[in-house]
This record gives structure tokens, C-alpha cells and sequence, in this order.
């Protein structure tokens, strides 16, 4: 790992160090996904197989994590392999960081967390697969993820928020807070597994080149928040909001039974959705976190300089 002169608290790999001097488009990658989203083997293999998506479109992938203290740009296989076997990494998400940075852990990060190092090593997109939003049943339990999004202008290429989650509120908020809403040849923001959700997008976009102007126009008028791009799962690979519905009631029952709340929550509930449907899920989720980083890497935008 080296330093960056500009950037002295981050570190990078050399593929992201080198592409960060030569100005060339990276793409972002979450590690939480890693640590877990996904279970083993499955983790360690999407992980490897999202940065090759990245690279096959003449994109940089940098995943993001902590390492004994340090926030990693750019990971090795040594460091990708850890976060998918080790069951103590820790998922951190804003409030964290200075605890996890000060205690010199080794931590996966979210949306939130990645977004931050995105912004500060001026990658402007990043690939995830859904993003936090407002828990059902409270809302006052707002994920970190919206107010990064509000107020950090990385495109951020996602299937929606997660299945698990509040869509209605987690929509309004998003509009409140001025985060501009794109849908990837989409009239309404995907449901996660499911391709519609009922929730309209601000705009339909056709193209790279629609997109990108959205975000020069963004950047003009000096708007702080980021451009959320929805991207559907692919066809194939989708799962109907009227089949995951009653799997997901159960899920949630579960875990009011067993007490499980807070960071765990959503989680426990993917496993549980996983488990109740046979692995379905498991494989629509990848579907879709290949789909957006394969999307992210062909819109992918040099980084900026100083």
C-alpha cells in the first residue's frame, strides 16, 4: 500500500494509486457486501468477480475498507480474502470511524463509509447494491446512508434500497433532501430483486450521455448531494415484490422473536430471505451487484485532481 501525496490519510493499492495520477475513470466498490452480505464462498468469489467487471470496461476498481486503522482504497487479495473469511470484521458506518480509525481495527464499510472515502479520494462513482434507507415499522431509525447521499456528490449506481426496508419513506426522504433520482432505462426506482416498486423516479435516462449531463449540471449549479442512479436486476434474474412479500413478513417476524435490531437487522433479514427461498435471493443479489458494477464502470468518470 502507498500514500498519495494529496490525500496523506488514505491509502491506496498501486492500480488505484497509479490511476488516481493518470487521472483514469475508478469505480467504488463497498465492502460490507463482503463481510456480510453474502455468505462464504460466495462472498470471496463476487467480490474477485465485481472488480474484474470493472476492469473488463477499461475501469479501476477500488473497494473500500479499514485496515489496522487505515481507510483502503483499493484492496489486495490478501485483504479481500480476509474480509470474506474473518467473522470478527466489524461493519462500520459514519459514527464509527473515528473509533474504528483511533483503535486501529480492521472494519468493512457501507454506503455511508464508502461514500465518504469515494468523495475524499475524488472517485466520482461508486457501485453498490442497494442502499440503506428508513426501517419499516420506525422511522425514526434512518439509516446513515441518506444524509451521505444528501450531501456527497458521487453517482451512486444501485438496484434501489433494500427489499428489507421502508421504500415509501425511504423515497420521500430522498426527495426532501434533494437527491436526484435517476432510473437507468426505468420509470420507477427497483424494488432491490424486484424491477418496479410503484415509487417513480425524478427522470428516466436513456444514456451515458444523459447522465453525465445531469451530473455536469449538478456540479455547475455547485449541488452538494449525489446522483442516485436505479438500476433494475436483470429480467432473468428478478423476483416478484408479490413472491418476497409473505417470505419477508415471516423474516420479519422472526427477528422481532429473536430481539434482533439495530446495525444486524438487515442482515439477518437477507440471510433469512436467502434461507426461506432456497438460495433465490442469494443469487438475485449478485445478479444485481454485477449488473450496477458492470453499469458504474461504463459511466465511470476520470477522478478529479486536487
Amino acid at each position: 500500500m502507498t500514500r498519495v501525496d494529496f490525500l496523506m490519510d488514505l491509502k491506496f493499492n498501486h492500480e488505484v494509486e497509479s490511476a488516481i495520477r493518470n487521472k483514469r475513470p475508478i469505480v467504488a466498490l463497498e465492502s460490507t457486501v463482503i463481510a456480510h452480505g453474502l455468505p462464504y464462498p460466495q462472498n470471496l468469489e463476487t467480490a474477485i468477480r465485481l472488480e474484474q467487471i470493472v476492469r473488463d470496461s477499461d475501469a479501476v476498481p477500488a473497494t473500500v475498507a479499514m485496515f489496522d486503522g487505515d481507510l483502503c482504497v483499493g484492496l489486495d487479495d490478501g485483504q479481500i480474502e480476509k474480509l470474506a473469511t474473518d467473522k470478527n470484521i466489524r461493519k462500520i458506518s459514519m459514527r464509527d470511524l473515528p473509533i474504528a480509525a483511533a483503535g486501529r481495527m480492521t472494519c468493512a464499510t457501507t454506503v455511508a463509509t464508502t461514500l465518504y472515502a469515494a468523495h475524499r479520494a475524488r472517485i466520482r462513482v461508486f457501485a453498490t447494491g442497494g442502499i440503506g434507507g428508513i426501517h419499516r415499522g420506525c422511522p425514526a431509525d434512518v439509516s446513515a446512508d441518506l444524509p451521505m447521499l444528501a450531501k456527497t456528490p458521487v453517482i451512486t449506481v444501485c438496484a434501489g434500497a433494500k427489499i428489507v426496508l421502508d421504500l415509501v419513506s425511504t423515497r420521500e426522504w430522498l426527495e426532501t433532501n434533494g437527491v436526484t433520482v435517476l432510473g437507468f432505462r426505468c420509470d420507477e426506482i427497483p424494488a432491490f430483486y424486484s424491477r418496479q416498486s410503484g415509487l417513480p423516479v425524478d427522470q428516466r435516462v436513456e444514456t451515458f450521455e444523459e447522465i453525465h449531463a445531469i451530473v455536469f449540471a449538478r456540479d455547475v449549479l455547485k449541488l452538494p448531494a449525489a446522483i442516485l442512479l436505479t438500476v433494475p436486476i436483470p429480467e432473468e434474474s428478478e423476483i416478484e415484490l408479490s413472491e418476497l412479500e409473505p417470505v419477508l413478513e415471516n423474516a420479519l417476524r422472526l427477528a422481532e422473536s429473536t430481539d434482533v435490531s439495530g446495525k444486524e437487522i438487515t442482515p439477518f433479514l437477507l440471510a433469512e430471505l436467502s434461507r426461506m427461498t432456497d438460495g433465490k435471493t442469494l443469487s438475485a443479489n449478485i445478479a444485481l451487484l454485477e449488473n450496477n458494477a458492470r453499469i458504474a464502470a461504463q459511466i465511470a468518470l476520470p477522478v478529479t485532481g486536487d
